[in-house]
């Protein structure tokens, strides 16, 4: 049953004349004549006594009159609640996440975000590095950070930030009364704490590999992840090469620049071609909040 067969039923009911029916309704008299066939088969009734001269309802015709109106006016009400769902429904933007440093990072412009573009609803999904590049690529995330060095070469990438090399200890930590220093002088420092790649981007896992090839095994506190590796540091175990992102400092820890190392560029990194206006629009709070 559909609504062509209910709006013809109810005007050859209401005019008892096939070619005035079919003239309201702006459709041809075999036309309104089919609709009303193919609903008198799926009922298995007679809905109309026809002759030459004249229309008129069945008994059946009378009491699917009851209900004919009701079933089209529902159908209408339904159609038009959907719409307004559609038109009132947010607008999603998911976003990737690496680590909780992710999530501050971000933190500001979804703020902003909220208050300026309130038909827009952020999805966070915090998950491993590892799997961020697949759903990146799948479409289930329009967004991740990433520095420039591991991001996909098949996404756009927007710089966001540039963040220098250094070295992290304990303010307590004998290297701490540097103001910096370079590879050479850490190889014949204490322990060092060191992360794998992909949590560790390219320029820093080779650094890293330099201080950690020269030395004894016991001497090395190898991390799964990011934060692992800082809380090796800040119970003052180890200290680690890091990239310093200045929003994501931790108290009590000493960041030394490393002489000699260009800074890596942090960025934002989405599939090209799908940069819809709500991902413009909080790509650039994410900029403004990040040079702030």
């Amino acid at each position: 049953m559909n609504t062509t067969q209910l709006e013809c039923f109810l005007a050859v009911a209401d005019c008892l004349n096939f070619s005035k029916a079919a003239e309201h309704l702006r459709l041809t008299q075999p036309a309104v004549s089919h609709q009303i066939k193919s609903l008198e088969d799926e009922l298995e009734v007679e809905l109309f006594k026809r002759s030459s001269k004249s229309v008129r309802l069945t008994q059946e015709g009378h009491m699917f009159l009851q209900y004919a109106g009701d079933i089209l006016k529902l159908s209408g009400l339904s159609k038009a609640q959907v719409k307004q769902c559609r038109r009132e429904r947010p607008s999603f933007l998911s976003i990737g996440c690496r680590s909780v440093g992710d999530l501050r990072l971000m933190t500001p412009a979804l703020d902003r975000l909220r208050r300026e573009e309130k038909s827009v609803l952020p999805l966070l999904k915090l998950v491993p590095i590892s799997a961020l590049e697949n759903l990146l690529a799948e479409g289930e995330i329009q967004l991740m950070l990433s520095f420039r060095e591991a991001a996909p070469s098949n996404c756009s990438f927007r710089p966001l930030m540039d963040c220098p090399l250094t070295c992290v200890c304990r303010e307590d930590h004998p290297l701490a009364v540097w103001d910096e220093t370079d590879m050479e002088s850490l190889k014949t420092t204490d322990l060092i704490a060191s992360c794998p790649p992909p949590v560790c981007p390219p320029p820093l896992f080779a650094l890293q590999g330099q201080l950690v090839t020269s030395r004894a095994p016991d001497q090395v506190i190898f991390c799964e992840n990011h934060e692992v590796l800082l809380t090796m540091v800040e119970s003052g175990y180890a200290f680690a090469l890091a990239v310093d992102i200045p929003p994501l400092r931790r108290p009590g820890l000493k960041y030394i620049p490393l002489r000699g190392c260009s800074p890596l560029s942090l960025g934002a990194v989405y599939p090209r071609g799908r940069s819809a206006a709500v991902l413009r629009r909080f790509l650039s709070l994410l900029e403004e909040s990040l040079k702030n």
